[in-house]
């Protein structure tokens, strides 16, 4: 069978340096030259030239530009994948004496801010406990998949995404619910119904700013609801909720930490939403990256409970 890099160099008017695919490796990660020079111990002008290199090697360019970084062609795809095959039989040289294999490098990922918190980083800390030449990086944001994924080897959004050219993997569901401090309560009064709740201030996402379609669902159950304090950060959701702020619509697993917040009708307001995991399949294909998506996958089953509020 013939490999991905052997594939990739039929047309090669010099010979392929497996380092250069290495550097296209790290490059693919970050969707930046200074950032993957920094993982790489070189500067960002050696990582430029030795792209360059790599391109006269192959014939054609294996990066273009996009928003938010550099983003990889086709032909880039097909030498990612082989530098794939150079990063395992390297790894496997590396293998400890029991035949496991040392996870390194940076994964870099992307999720919301209560997942970031509560799901992400425990499961992160745990796997590093056996990893320890393993970084993980989370950039906490509320958005929709992003369609180039530059600089980012995984995302963790709300709702089932359209994606192109990747792998969506749901990871589970969590229930948002209403709340309000027992201050609060005390001062206004406790709505009983949901025409009662509609009477009172709201505290939830900016609606302007929301990006995510699967987060503006719930408003539609309290259409004439006023914004109280608005924000497009869910932390603050639930501080504005604790000093009264108003009544807020908020992840119960975040909620329920806090015993001066009291739900209201959980019978009536109980909006399951999905996390879903996405990943270029190029990405899935790298040892550190799998090891991540699997300790994802192990703590959002193990925090189900707490994530559908019923923990």
């Amino acid at each position: 069978m013939t490999s991905c890099a052997e594939q990739i160099c039929e047309n090669a008017d010099m010979p392929l340096q497996p380092d250069d695919l290495l550097i296209l490796l790290a490059v693919s990660h970050t969707g930046r030259f200074t950032s993957a020079a920094e993982s790489l111990g070189l500067n960002h002008t050696t990582v430029s030239r030795r792209i360059s290199v790599l391109e006269r090697s192959l014939g054609g360019h294996v990066l273009v530009r996009a928003s938010g970084g550099w983003e990889l062609t086709d032909l880039g795809l097909r030498a990612v994948a082989a530098a794939e095959e150079v990063k395992r039989a390297l790894s496997a040289l590396e293998a400890n004496d029991d035949g496991a294999s040392r996870l390194s490098g940076v994964v870099r990922i992307s999720a919301t801010d209560g997942f970031s918190a509560y799901v992400a980083a425990p499961a992160f800390a745990r796997l590093r406990r056996d990893h320890p030449q393993l970084s993980v990086e989370i950039v906490a944001a509320t958005r929709r998949a992003s369609q180039t994924r530059s600089g980012l080897d995984l995302e963790v959004v709300v709702g089932r995404p359209q994606v192109h050219r990747a792998e969506a993997i749901r990871l589970g569901e969590y229930v948002l619910g209403l709340y309000a401090s027992r201050e609060y309560l005390a001062e206004y009064g406790r709505p009983s119904t949901i025409e009662e709740v509609l009477e009172h201030p709201l505290v939830y996402f900016i609606d302007s700013m929301l990006q995510v379609d699967s987060l503006d669902t719930p408003r539609r159950l309290l259409p004439s609801m006023k914004d109280s304090l608005s924000s497009t950060n869910v932390f603050v959701h639930v501080e504005a909720t604790r000093a009264g702020a108003g009544i807020g619509l908020l992840p119960c697993f975040m909620a329920n930490l806090h015993g001066d917040l009291v739900r209201l009708l959980p019978d009536e307001v109980a909006e399951r939403l999905g996390y879903w995991l996405v990943a270029r399949p190029d990405s899935l294909r790298q040892p550190a990256v799998a090891a991540v998506v699997g300790a994802l996958r192990e703590a959002t089953d193990a925090f189900e409970g707490r994530l559908l509020g019923t923990d």
